[in-house]
């Protein structure tokens, strides 16, 4: 009974990202950065969006609940920050997202082509399901499927943003980045969800083949073991009716001397 109420209890990916209220705080320093930069500068922004992350961090703490969205939060700020500070422009800050997001959608590709979809991968690491849905090709395929969108979705982002750099619109790079941030992360979920589902449902169903076959087999062996030991019976059997006759007296007469020398006794 433990096991099945902690396995109920078990948090989703959602909550473990901080559920809604955290993915909106990890969105919060790419706002403040563009609003402090509109109306005072690249360096204010620039340590606006560093001390709201750590305040996030902060916040989510007091509340119990998880600091990872404003881990990730700090890190990423940390990063787009520099590149901003290093190359002088509000523009920059957006740079790392941009090209993280080339490397991932390429990334993904990749597993396609090698025929390790990443978004299998990934979930069979994350629930020590092991390697056996790579043995069915239908899964590989609905895997590759959900891969596939994944990938496009890093790529679209690329595309669109690198797009808006280059026009110089901080304004726009902003609202691309978190137009395109977790509402396409939930279409790529939904994806993987799906593969995730029709895998599973394909491996129980293989199970279950295994398992009949295996007591099929089982089965076939108990009944050939009994055969076996009949046919042993029948040849005992038959070889003795097949003795001389005055072999079969002599034994008999053996036992009655036997009896009769029990019986003096």
């Amino acid at each position: 009974m433990t096991s099945v109420n902690e396995s109920e209890k078990q948090p989703t990916l959602l909550e473990q990202m901080g559920g809604v209220s955290g993915l909106l705080f990890s969105s919060l320093p790419v706002v403040v950065f563009v609003l402090v930069n509109a109306f005072a500068g690249l360096m204010p922004a620039i340590w606006s969006a560093l001390g709201f992350s750590v305040v996030i961090g902060i916040v989510l703490a007091m509340r119990k609940g998880s600091i990872q969205p404003a881990v990730s939060a700090v890190f990423g700020v940390g990063i787009a920050a520099f590149i901003a500070y290093r190359t002088g422009d509000a523009k920059g800050f957006f740079l790392f997202g941009i090209w993280q997001s080339l490397v991932y959608g390429g990334v993904f590709v990749l597993s396609i082509l090698v025929r390790w979809p990443l978004a299998g991968v990934i979930w069979s690491f994350l629930n020590g399901q092991g390697t056996a849905w790579r043995k069915d090709k239908a899964n590989v395929r609905d895997y590759d499927i959900a891969t596939l969108v994944w990938a496009l979705v890093f790529i679209s982002r690329f595309v669109v943003q690198r797009w808006l750099y280059d026009e110089a619109s901080v304004g726009w790079l902003a609202a691309a980045r978190l137009a395109m941030g977790y509402p396409l992360m939930a279409v790529a979920l939904v994806a993987t969800v799906w593969a995730v589902r029709r895998s599973d449902k394909r491996l129980k169903a293989t199970l279950a083949r295994e398992e009949e076959e295996n007591r099929e087999a089982e089965e076939r062996l108990r009944a050939q073991g009994e055969s076996n030991i009949y046919d042993k019976m029948l040849d005992v059997s038959t070889d003795a009716d097949q003795r001389p006759d005055h072999a079969r007296a002599d034994v008999r007469a053996d036992v009655r001397a036997e009896d009769r020398a029990n019986t003096k006794d």
